[in-house]
């Protein structure tokens, strides 16, 4: 194709600043191999809401269906207005809106990078429904209290979700180490992730060459901490998945490294795994290597959906220049160093246009 159209979403807390420094990151790693961006910059969160609109316009998603993908920022909603909280996040809106079905979040850790274990994984989370009321009805949401004093919540578990992020999570695994291991609590949850392990099982005879196992939640959890390296492709459930891709992310060094990617078959969204941390917002110090990893992660997508050699490369770009850029001491205070979002943002971009 050689040209895109991304939608930028800037978010809330330090949301504006991370995004700034992926958007810029990525601008270089595309134009250096020849491929040209349009930026769409549109309206969520707080700055929407105080523009008199909602966290997510319905001319935000408008805007969207005719991009190519879009950057996030991290949304601080639990801080937003009663009849906003009332609503899907913005994040859960855009993943169910448009059938994002796929939340890719990479752990790594990195050489010079101080980290609790050493590890390359990628946790592949079904994002559509599970646990998470917000996302997981076709309308309306998956919790009510009967009375003041009793709260229920359903968990809905399909075959057809299962079997598709049981296959996004097999094909990733043959680019990397191929191994599946597959998390669920069936002991407990007998049905319902009882179901999704027995589909992904039946996924797995598809992918003879790819290794699979499969482990309890709290198991897993147990041996993250105890040996992180072993693994490969772990894919769960939506909340399993949400809650061991935090635990990963700061095994391997900070949740601040950690990129995700929210893909459907046709539209992709990059949001970092990281929050909105509104106690660190405008102050500079914020780590952008999540959200410009989590972009790296759209622009291969976007290689691998519109059959693009242009993207795949730029997103290999970004990943060398990053982590070239941290082993240099471009570190920011969460990992011990003592540079700032910008000057990670600009080691990042000059690494890019290195051929080092």
């Amino acid at each position: 194709m050689g040209h895109y159209r991304l939608g930028v979403l800037e978010g809330d807390g330090i949301g504006p600043e991370v995004v700034a420094a992926a958007v810029a990151v990525c601008e270089a790693a595309l134009a250096r191999r020849g491929a040209t961006v349009e930026w769409v910059a549109l309206p969520m969160g707080w700055a929407s809401i105080r523009q008199g609109g909602t966290a997510m316009p319905e001319a935000t998603k408008a805007a969207l269906a005719g991009c190519h993908g879009w950057i996030m920022g991290p949304h601080d909603s639990a801080s937003y207005p009663p009849e906003e909280r009332a609503r899907r996040n913005p994040s859960g809106e855009l993943r169910h809106h448009f059938d994002l079905y796929a939340n890719i979040r990479p752990a790594r850790s990195y050489p010079g990078v101080p980290a609790l274990r050493r590890a390359d994984l990628a946790i592949v989370r079904e994002n559509t429904e599970g646990f998470y009321p917000d996302r997981n009805m076709y309308a309306g949401a998956g919790e009510w209290m009967p009375t003041p004093d009793v709260a229920v919540s359903v968990g809905v578990f399909t075959r057809r979700a299962a079997e598709r992020i049981a296959r996004a999570a097999f094909a990733l695994a043959r680019t990397r180490r191929r191994r599946v291991s597959i998390v669920h609590k069936a002991n407990v949850i007998a049905m319902g992730t009882g179901l999704f392990r027995d589909t992904c099982r039946a996924v797995a005879d598809d992918y003879p060459d790819v290794a699979v196992d499969d482990y309890h939640v709290d198991a897993m959890a147990a041996h993250l901490v105890r040996r992180a390296a072993d693994f490969d492709v772990i894919v769960t459930t939506n909340m399993f998945g949400d809650i061991l891709s935090d635990l990963a992310g700061e095994l391997t060094g900070s949740l601040g490294l950690a990129p995700a990617l929210n893909a459907g078959d046709e539209r992709a969204m990059a949001q970092a795994a990281h929050g909105s941390a509104p106690d660190i917002a405008g102050r500079g110090v914020a780590n952008p290597v999540g959200e410009i990893l989590s972009a790296a992660l759209l622009l291969d997508w976007l290689g691998a959906r519109h059959a693009d050699p242009a993207p795949t490369a730029a997103a290999a770009d970004i990943a060398r220049a990053v982590e070239c850029a941290l082993a240099a001491g471009a570190r920011t205070p969460d990992l011990g160093g003592a540079a700032t979002t910008a000057d990670v943002a600009r080691a990042v971009r000059d690494g890019v246009a290195s051929d080092e």
